[in-house]
């Protein structure tokens, strides 16, 4: 980073695992950056979250945004808090860094972009895997031939019951299969296949108890005939995979969503014969963190029309499942 260019001051509001565990640690490690303070509803989480990273305690999100010191602020509560919260947020002139999905409804991304441009701020979706270099190697791979022309994509993102009092199947807090895990085998559609996307099948299985939906698939197609099957849910063994099926063979991919840093992605392509690339390992939070930052110092959107698509399929998503 120049030298002139000057510190972000960083805030955090909500202390979630996420935050203590992967991103405040990458923001900590990124150059020209100051965690500045810490912010939860209890003052004792506040402070055990703060000491770890040499910010300040706050009690109550808005006292974090009252703050002069503080540019830019993550948000990783439930998503049935991000609209409210996000909003207050860019209507006290931070920038933001929100974990998917931004909102619970189109209508609200819509809303909280058009504002975040309106004030000049950058506000980014922290969908992470994109970031990840293995996902731009095998975009490289199909637009060179390597699977001929290209028929199909399928993409799978499931995980292991939880306990019931976990946020996921909490209706108010945007609980919810489509919501917690839905949104990566979309945002993998969108990613591969553009955003000119159409729903044009859907299920939900919901449980009347919990009142979230645990379980989803979504078929969706490009307007020149590419089909996207794409799976999701909360009470499956873990999984978390695409596949790109052309004339001429196919490619898949597993452990795509969520990549640990030291991991090295193996990409399989079958053709008459398989092939392995093995690729390098690679950090999607870190690269995620600092494409937020650069958006920030350089006052540009950074994946807008992406999230305005995911959110759109969403909804779309949840319209054709109740009918």
């Amino acid at each position: 980073m120049p030298v002139d260019q000057p510190t972000i001051s960083l805030g955090l509001l909500g202390c979630a695992d996420i935050a203590t565990r992967r991103l405040l640690p990458a923001f900590a490690a990124a150059p020209g950056v100051r965690i500045a303070a810490v912010a939860s509803r209890s003052r004792a989480k506040a402070e055990r979250v703060a000491d770890l990273f040499g910010a300040e305690p706050v009690e109550g999100y808005s006292r974090l945004l009252d703050r002069a010191d503080v540019d830019a602020v993550y948000v990783p509560l439930p998503p049935g808090l991000h609209s409210e919260w996000v909003g207050r947020a860019l209507r006290a002139g931070k920038h933001v860094l929100c974990e998917k999905p931004l909102t619970t409804s189109s209508q609200s991304t819509e809303d909280l972009l058009a504002l975040a441009r309106s004030r000049g701020l950058v506000l980014m979706e922290n969908f992470m895997f994109p970031h990840h270099g293995q996902h731009a190697r095998v975009r490289e791979l199909v637009a060179g031939g390597a699977i001929g022309t290209l028929n199909a994509f399928s993409a799978a993102f499931a995980i292991p019951r939880r306990p019931d009092d976990d946020i996921r199947y909490q209706a108010p807090l945007g609980g919810g299969a489509l919501i917690d895990v839905g949104g990566y085998p979309i945002a993998a559609a969108e990613f591969f296949l553009g955003g000119d996307l159409r729903v044009v099948g859907a299920h939900l299985r919901h449980d009347d108890e919990l009142g979230v939906d645990l379980a989803g698939s979504a078929l969706l197609r490009t307007p020149d005939g590419i089909s996207a099957m794409l799976t999701f849910g909360l009470d499956h063994f873990y999984g978390s995979r695409y596949e790109l099926w052309g004339s001429a063979g196919r490619i898949s991919v597993d452990h795509v969503f969520t990549t640990p840093a030291t991991h090295r992605p193996v990409v399989r392509i079958d053709r008459a014969e398989r092939e392995e690339l093995v690729l390098p390992a690679d950090d999607q939070v870190a690269n995620s963190v600092a494409a937020f930052l650069q958006a920030v110092r350089d006052g540009v959107e950074h994946g807008v029309a992406a999230t305005r698509t995911r959110a759109a399929l969403m909804a779309d998503v949840r319209r054709l499942a109740a009918s």
